[in-house]
């Protein structure tokens, strides 16, 4: 029985070294959903050492436009400089550490610290700090800087100063992904779910469909991937095989996994399969009629949905109409924020070409059943009488991934302790 008072690295270490003995076949011990030493690990060792998606480029369109990104207990900044460049920025003043930035969008000139009046340049420079001395060098604290890949009009961010390559690993699904134009595309409504449990369980809830059958109605009646493959081949294998002439895009069709230990780099986790929806049905919608303009250099619906993941936290499905992508971030050991953001053709607009409720009805209530059953999940990891179970083989393989992949990883954290 874990007992929050005893906590320490050296349990810590003992409860990895047992998941380790299990090879990722069962789920994971409570005691890595319950213990605040735990969360502060995965915040050093994992979450701020992997690219995490912070924004679209046309969320931020002209200089001095800027958005913020919450992660555990910190704030990102992402803005775009007077130069035209993306920059991601410590929303933390180098002095005592104020918040510099208190709106979550906005346009700005400057950053300016509202406890002591520090103030900075959109890269990041400090501009003034008020009455420090001659023998204050300004140059010396400017805000902290953090990793940022652009690609496909979508931005990706990293803690880690020695942060692994993404760009060369997305370039695997150049094709796939590139087929939607995201660089084109506009946001048509982003939607913040808080969900009142570990960010593991709702990343867990992501990465398997064992659940989807009994607790996703619509969605099971629309993709096949809620069925096992055996049952759904023929019908899948069929789709892949049109993909390409249908859809007008070559290479749509090939799959590229390289997530979590098998990544090209730590965090730098890229996927992309395609996966067929049900006869009557040819995007992700309520009734599966189209509800927007065809994306980017898609001709034609083929009868199949993208499905991509970049980095540990950030998947995207992509339908041939448009795209909705899924953020999961920590907000402190038992919260977590699930952002969706849907996608459309720049150029579409609401009202005219897309009716916004349509479009996000599929996966707004798809969010709100994962919001009962994870909250039924995390009743049930904090019961002193839960043992956990074995995984399914089949339709929780990635979730076998992701914890044999975190457990190797906070090992390591624990080893250099």
């Amino acid at each position: 029985m874990y007992l929050r008072s005893e906590d320490s690295y050296t349990h810590m270490a003992t409860a990895l070294k047992r998941e380790q003995d299990k090879a990722a076949k069962i789920a994971l011990d409570p005691y890595f959903y319950q213990s605040e030493l735990v969360y502060r690990e995965e915040l050093h060792q994992i979450l701020f050492r992997s690219w995490i998606y912070a924004g679209h480029t046309s969320q931020i369109p002209n200089q001095g436009d800027y958005l913020t990104l919450e992660l555990g207990e910190d704030s990102i900044i992402v803005v775009r400089d007077e130069e035209d460049e993306i920059r991601a920025l410590a929303n933390t003043c180098r002095h005592r550490g104020a918040r510099v930035c208190e709106l979550g969008t906005g346009s700005t000139r400057l950053f300016a610290c509202p406890y002591h009046a520090w103030v900075y340049n959109l890269d990041g420079s400090l501009r003034a700090a008020r009455h420090m001395g001659e023998d204050f060098n300004k140059d010396n604290y400017p805000l902290k800087s953090l990793s940022i890949c652009v690609f496909d009009g979508l931005i990706f961010i990293n803690a880690d100063p020695e942060a692994a390559d993404l760009r060369d690993p997305l370039s695997n699904i150049k094709s796939q992904l590139g087929a939607y134009q995201l660089d084109k595309a506009k946001v048509a409504h982003q939607e913040t779910y808080r969900i009142e449990a570990n960010w593991k369980l709702c990343l867990e809830n992501y990465l398997e469909c064992y659940h989807c059958g009994p607790a996703h109605k619509s969605y099971a009646a629309s993709h096949t991937l809620q069925d096992t493959y055996e049952r759904v081949e023929e019908q899948v294998s069929a789709m892949l095989a049109r993909a390409p002439q249908v859809t007008g895009v070559q290479g749509i069709e090939r799959e590229h996994l390289r997530i979590y230990a098998n990544a090209e780099g730590f965090g730098a986790c890229v996927y992309h399969g395609r996966y067929g929806l049900y006869e009557g049905y040819i995007t992700g919608s309520e009734d599966g009629k189209p509800v927007a303009p065809l994306m980017g250099h898609f001709k034609d619906y083929d009868g199949g949905v993208g499905d991509f993941q970049i980095g540990p936290v950030s998947f995207m499905l992509n339908y041939p109409d448009h795209c909705v992508l899924y953020r999961f971030l920590p907000r402190g050991l038992n919260a977590c924020d699930a952002d969706i953001i849907w996608f459309v053709n720049s150029d579409a607009e609401e009202g005219v070409d897309y009716d916004l409720n349509r479009l996000i009805w599929l996966w707004h209530n798809t969010t709100l059943e994962d919001k009962f059953i994870i909250s039924r999940n995390r009743d049930g990891v904090h019961s002193l009488l839960f043992e956990p179970g074995p995984l399914q083989p089949e339709f929780e393989e990635n979730l076998q991934d992701f914890i044999q992949w975190y457990v190797q990883t906070l090992q390591r954290g624990c080893e250099m302790r």
